[in-house]
């Protein structure tokens, strides 16, 4: 059932965030977190240069290399629980462009679970090469790794929190403009996630594979 406020409907009983003047509104509120996302694309960027120069046999100090700690069926693993996160998001952007709130928060309430089939993954990954002997503080080549996975990995956590957030909203509020803008941000943030994914799938955990 289709669930919306009435400040959030125009004269013709659309969605207002779908009207000139309400797209104009959130289009600028949503570009100062484009601004955002642009830092946090240079920071991967200068964390994957560093990983670039340190992720060399000689920088492994004797410890574990690559082909160690760079699994790629687990990767193969977390790309899916990621991927599908971030496809039941987007169905909740499809509930949304209809103003149905019992599909927005469906969607959130799926994605959100999926996330943490992610980084429960993750988590073990990280956990089994700590068993291993694996630690950051091992070689320049770990220290690398394990920042890249853990940056992308706090992401995560943050994604969800604010998935969690957007749920209370939505069900409390319901679909106004400030909730709105605020899943779109959210939206932003999380395919970026998925992004950076696809980055560090190929040059941490393929070339474990191929090397």
């Amino acid at each position: 059932m289709s669930v919306t406020t009435s400040s959030t409907l125009d004269a013709k009983g659309s969605p207002m965030w779908s009207s000139g003047h309400g797209h104009d509104v959130i289009s600028t509120k949503t570009l100062g977190f484009w601004l955002y996302m642009l830092s946090d694309a240079m920071m991967f960027t200068a964390l994957f240069a560093a990983y670039a120069v340190l992720g060399h046999a000689f920088n492994a100090a004797g410890g574990p290399w690559v082909r160690a700690v760079a699994h790629a069926g687990v990767a193969f693993q977390e790309t899916y629980w990621l991927f599908g996160s971030v496809l039941a998001y987007g169905l909740a952007m499809m509930a949304l462009k209809k103003g149905n709130r019992g599909g927005v928060l469906l969607g959130i309430a799926a994605a959100l679970v999926i996330a943490l089939g992610f980084l429960a993954v993750d988590g073990r990954e990280v956990l089994d090469l700590f068993r291993m002997g694996a630690l950051p503080e091992r070689s320049g080549f770990l220290s690398a790794f394990f920042t890249l996975v853990f940056y992308h990995g706090l992401h995560v956590v943050v994604g969800i929190a604010w998935m969690a957030v957007m749920l209370v909203q939505v069900a409390s509020v319901g679909l106004t403009e400030k909730v709105v803008y605020r899943l779109l941000n959210l939206r932003l943030f999380w395919h970026f996630q998925a992004v950076m994914w696809v980055f560090m799938f190929t040059f941490l955990y393929l070339r474990g594979a191929i090397v």
